[in-house]
């Protein structure tokens, strides 16, 4: 099954995405995990990458379709995939198609997570993360048992450069401008699933295997 995964920053993505590649048995590409190994390990992708995430903006597509076209070939990918974070504009959808087309195969099914500005910007701002294993929390929805500190590693936890809240309504009117045409681009080839994420995890959950099944 070759799936994408669409809906804007503190959307539930990753957490979805961890189960449908769980049940499905599919690899997990997620061009915002690669950029980040990328600045972790100091790479000149990952500095370029950097330089455009600390400011809320999209990296530029050439750098986005070259990291993607490459790990689409891998032997992981040759009975499905889950795409997330990417495309995330029209070229980049049309790009992925015509790689795809080169590969003898195609985009299945396109799932579409919706939530409400307001609440993405609540999600995302009382978001931490811990520096040591990167296990996530917030403060409000699953806080950690000892304010600041990891119940897993006891590592310390802190807020993402591009979590602030300025940051994160530059992300989401990025997104807005940008990705929303992709809703529009899918739904013409009949691929779109619209889900509603506003819901419990597991309830969305459900909801998305129910809609591919």
């Amino acid at each position: 099954m070759r799936l994408i995964l669409l809906g804007p920053p503190g959307a539930g993505k990753g957490t979805q995405a961890s189960a449908i590649v769980k049940k499905y048995n599919i690899p997990h590409i997620s061009t915002g995990d690669i950029f980040r190994a990328n600045i972790k390990e100091g790479t000149e992708l990952g500095k370029k990458a950097e330089e455009y995430m600390n400011k809320g903006l999209l990296v530029p597509d050439e750098i986005v379709v070259s990291i993607v076209k490459d790990r689409l070939t891998k032997d992981d990918c040759k009975n499905g995939f889950l795409l997330d974070g990417f495309p995330r504009t029209v070229a980049q959808a049309e790009a992925l198609d015509q790689e795809l087309k080169e590969m003898l195969s195609k985009i299945d099914k396109v799932i579409n997570i919706e939530v409400d500005k307001d609440i993405l910007v609540e999600r995302i701002i009382g978001r931490r993360i811990c520096k040591n294993c990167g296990a996530t929390y917030h403060i409000k929805f699953s806080p950690a048992k000892q304010d600041g500190i990891c119940d897993i590693c006891g590592g310390e936890l802190h807020q993402r450069k591009d979590d602030t809240l300025d940051t994160v309504e530059k992300r989401i009117q990025v997104y807005m401008e940008q990705t929303k045409p992709l809703i529009d681009y899918y739904a013409q080839k009949g691929l779109l699933l619209n889900i509603d994420g506003t819901k419990d995890k597991d309830e969305v959950f459900q909801e998305i295997v129910k809609s591919l099944e």
